[in-house]
């Protein structure tokens, strides 16, 4: 379990009327009474005007929509921050312009001193995929460390002094631990320069997760799921993010996870009792495999851009097994990241061994979790149904990489249509959450709701009501959260929620066929913004537990 909350901001009453309430207490409910950290009351706009009174704060919402807060069910927090502060790379299409950029960076004000950390690059956009060298790198720099993460964070370029302080081989001497020509690291080797580039004093780790905590309450978000792991920062770096659990400082919850792996119930033990720190399990980003922009994601068949190559596994099923049947015979969750079709058989393989080993009712209780799964056939997800483990996947992935001509047809082709199976998940009956991965996609929860509705795959595409219950009380659940209530707006529930200005609101449905909207009051559905067309909604306010964590100076104008 996490440490108690921060302590409650002091004690008021405030009424939310005039808007649109995300309820299941009363799908037409307008207004909303908050009594400290807990909602009292929803209903009408006549019901609030006869319990308004001078004690309490009034908020009109002119119309604007109040729902439950989001939570992102996978996050790197540290990460973010760094993102969001350093070298932005997403727009830049040649090694030529990367160095450029670089260049431009190192001379300017805000890149003075340190090392050059960019984060963005995706060789799949450019024009020409050759990729810079180190040298290169440490003369675009002027003798400056770089270190600039791929998109996806599973590899990245290093300047030739950042590969020597990491203690890399030189580049094609031999490839065993992921050095390779032109500058970039993977696997062990990228684990080494992250690391190298990560040796920062507390104050700078706090400052930058402060900045991605803002833009997460600034986003619509009250909790976090923090998928920490060695090979990601230390030990120090998630205990300064669970301190804000507990600090003055109002910031969405950190929900926090640990990926060490654990080869019986006592090692497991040793490991818990080692953080100082209390997690929710070992689990999150404890890598069974890697990511298909990076290529180290395993598969069953070779990549379609590179023949030959089928990824890597990190673990076996039986490493896997013993760490899934350790935290099963303590009753904290386990969980791997998998990707690619055969690390999912892995995982699945190491998900029966831990049954044979101490029972399939323990392994069922202790809620595992997997993160990602984009590539699984209709096998795989009856194999993952029977064990109740939950999915955290980032529906982002699809939007930026599913397309036609999108990077998962480059490195699959016709595999392409089985990512990310949302709908078949479903189906199956499968606990499902979504995330951002953040900082590989935005902290934009919206956008990941419309990457559910606009699947690349028609066939799993999911309706928005069940996108939004991904991104809200599904992630509460996954994380086996204390409160039972959380991620809803009824009398007695956590009063965490946000507030959004919408241009529209409606009932939206997966299947084009059918009818996208319906004003039938016989429905009785809740309202979602219109997410088919224009502009995302705007966040106006984030609560969590009563402690406003983001306002608009619109909102009280």
């Amino acid at each position: 379990m996490t440490d108690a909350p921060a302590a409650p901001a002091p004690h008021k009453v405030t009424l939310y009327r005039n808007g649109s309430v995300y309820t299941a207490a009363d799908p037409f409910a307008t207004a909303m009474l908050v009594d400290g950290d807990t909602v009292a009351w929803v209903g009408s706009e006549q019901a609030a005007t006869s319990i308004a009174d001078a004690s309490m704060e009034v908020i009109d919402l002119h119309g604007a929509l109040l729902a439950p807060g989001f939570v992102d069910s996978h996050v790197h927090l540290t990460e973010t921050g760094i993102a969001l502060d350093s070298l932005q790379l997403g727009g830049v299409r040649s090694a030529r312009e990367l160095l450029d950029a670089v260049a431009g960076f190192s001379n300017s004000a805000s890149g003075a001193g340190g090392t050059v950390l960019g984060h963005g690059w995706d060789e799949t956009q450019w024009t020409d995929s050759a990729l810079p060298t180190g040298e290169e790198l440490e003369r675009a720099a002027g003798g400056r460390q770089v270190y600039l993460s791929r998109v996806d964070v599973h590899s990245a370029l290093v300047s030739s002094s950042l590969a020597a302080a990491a203690g890399l081989r030189a580049a094609g001497s031999n490839d065993t631990d992921g050095s390779a020509a032109g500058g970039q690291v993977k696997r062990d080797a990228h684990t080494s320069a992250r690391l190298a580039a990560r040796r920062l004093p507390a104050a700078a780790l706090r400052g930058y997760q402060q900045r991605a905590l803002a833009e997460a309450a600034a986003n619509g978000y009250v909790a976090l799921a923090e998928m920490a792991a060695p090979h990601i920062g230390s030990i120090e770096d998630l205990r300064l993010a669970v301190a804000w659990n507990t600090g003055p400082d109002a910031a969405p919850e950190i929900l926090p996870y640990w990926g060490e792996l654990a080869g019986s119930e006592e090692h497991a033990r040793s490991i818990l009792d080692g953080l100082d720190v209390p997690v929710l399990g070992l689990a999150g980003d404890l890598n069974l495999d890697g990511s298909i922009g990076s290529r180290p994601a395993a598969l069953r068949e070779d990549y379609s851009d590179a023949a030959g190559e089928r990824g890597s596994l990190y673990l076996s099923s039986a490493e896997a097994a013993a760490h899934l049947a350790a935290c099963s015979l303590l009753g904290i969750q386990a969980g791997f990241h998998v990707i690619g079709d055969a690390g999912l058989d892995a995982a699945l393989d190491a998900l029966d061994l831990a049954a044979a080993d101490v029972g399939e009712q323990k392994v069922r209780a202790a809620g595992h979790r997997l993160e990602h799964v984009e590539l699984a056939d209709a096998e795989s997800i009856r194999r993952l149904a029977s064990y109740s483990v939950t999915v955290s996947a980032q529906p982002g992935f699809d939007a930026a990489w599913g397309a036609a001509d999108g990077l998962y047809q480059q490195r699959l082709g016709s595999r392409r249509s089985g990512m990310n199976p949302f709908a078949s998940l479903y189906a199956a009956g499968v606990p499902i959450c979504f995330g951002s991965d953040s900082p590989v996609t935005p902290l934009r929860p919206w956008s990941s709701v419309r990457a559910c509705l606009q699947h690349s795959n028609p066939e799993e595409r999911i309706s928005a009501r069940a996108a939004f219950l991904g991104h809200t009380r599904a992630g509460w659940r996954a994380a086996r959260y204390r409160n039972p209530m959380a991620g809803q707006l009824v009398p007695g529930a956590p009063a965490s929620f946000a507030v959004w200005e919408v241009e529209e609101l409606m009932v939206q449905v997966a299947d084009g066929r059918v009818q996208s909207w319906s004003t039938d009051p016989r429905a009785r559905t809740p309202l979602l913004p219109a997410l088919d067309a224009g502009s995302e909604p705007v966040c106006l306010q984030t609560v969590k537990d009563g402690r406003e964590l983001f306002a608009s100076g619109s909102l009280r104008g």
